[in-house]
């Protein structure tokens, strides 16, 4: 009974909820659109958003700096990194993103997000922090994966086609060849450059967890520098006081929802999720954010459904699963170097371990 008990949280628990996740960040990114279709400005949301988060943090930083936890010491050098942490991808990233979304839709902003882990690997590959082989299938995977989801990224872009689905019908019938809107084009140029510097982040945040492991740390400064960044550029990125109108609705529950969400709720699970089922798991379930957001959009913002969105979706959602089953491959394959290294290791220590009675029973 304890073992289908357990078997039972491993493997339906972090399912049920990394769904659950998936369908709230969806469910928050339309809330944030319907916000801004308010009169909400985004550069006032993610200031507000980020400022709301860091002073949840304060308090929880302030509590474990008091307990002795062993941590390295926080010189300049750790500082300048977190800083630059919150600036790419707190900063940048956010202003990005949801200008993107003000100007395109969460729809496409969460397509263009499952550009971050082919981006990534591009630029580890600048960095030196990964090896392409090119008669390694994994590698050849994960470069062939990059280009698919980067090639269905612009599909979905720069081509709309014919309507497939919408809850409002258009009166004039739409050629089949429809290159969209320029506002649209525009937010996801704007999204891909924010994945962009998201992708840059996670290399840079790879390196400084391997010199400063203590996360909790490095997550609340690097939100601090990125709120404090947010709050220096915002008069010249949102000069009209009008957007910075926070009236009670839709607005100030996006706010207050966001903050709290993704301080408290999506961090925890996720991290838990992580624990129980490792990264490539919680991966799986990005391209499912598309899917959820396009039953969002045409529900609640009145979205259309194109052919040219369809083809981009399966294009980017083949690339990411080409990415994360190299990678997956690659893990799996070193894990398995590692066991049989110790093995030997192990192996050759017993070995001199029966040797040393001998040699001890010749020195008597």
């Amino acid at each position: 009974m304890g073992d289908v008990r357990w078997s039972w949280v491993d493997d339906v628990v972090p399912f049920v909820a990394m769904f659950i996740l998936t369908c709230l960040d969806m469910s928050l990114l339309t809330l944030v659109k319907a916000a801004m279709n308010h009169g909400l400005g985004s550069i006032a949301y993610v200031v507000y958003h980020n400022s709301l988060g860091t002073f949840i943090l304060f308090p929880i930083f302030v509590f474990r700096m008091f307990r002795h936890v062993e941590r390295p010491p926080l010189g300049f050098h750790i500082l300048l990194r977190f800083f630059v942490l919150g600036l790419l991808g707190l900063c940048l990233f956010q202003v990005l993103v949801y200008v993107g979304v003000n100007y395109s839709s969460p729809t496409l902003a969460s397509a263009i997000t499952n550009l971050i882990p082919g981006n990534t690997f591009l630029f580890a590959l600048i960095f030196r922090m990964e090896k392409l082989h090119t008669r390694s299938l994994t590698s050849v995977a994960k470069l062939l994966g990059a280009i698919i989801a980067t090639t269905g990224a612009m599909v979905f872009t720069l081509y709309q086609g014919p309507k497939l689905f919408a809850t409002i019908p258009s009166p004039v019938n739409d050629p089949f060849v429809l290159s969209q809107p320029l506002s649209w084009v525009l937010g996801g140029v704007i999204i891909f450059i924010a994945t962009t510097f998201r992708s840059i982040w996670i290399v840079l945040q790879s390196a400084t967890a391997m010199e400063y492991p203590d996360q909790n740390t490095m997550v609340f400064f690097y939100c601090l520098f990125g709120t404090i960044q947010c709050i220096a550029l915002s008069p010249f990125l949102e000069p009209s006081p009008s957007a910075w109108v926070l009236q009670p609705g839709v607005g100030m529950i996006a706010v207050v929802l966001g903050a709290l969400y993704s301080t408290a709720f999506h961090s925890n699970v996720e991290t838990w999720c992580l624990k129980k089922k490792g990264p490539v798991f919680v991966a799986m379930f990005s391209p499912l954010s598309i899917v959820i957001g396009v039953i969002l959009g045409v529900t609640f913002l009145g979205d259309s459904l194109h052919l040219g969105s369809a083809i981009g979706t399966a294009m980017i959602a083949a690339g990411f699963y080409f990415v994360m089953w190299g990678q997956a491959k690659e893990k799996n394959k070193q894990l398995v170097e590692v066991i049989e290294e110790n093995l030997v290791v192990a192996d050759e220590a017993g070995s001199s371990d029966q040797n040393i009675p001998l040699l001890n029973e010749s020195k008597c």
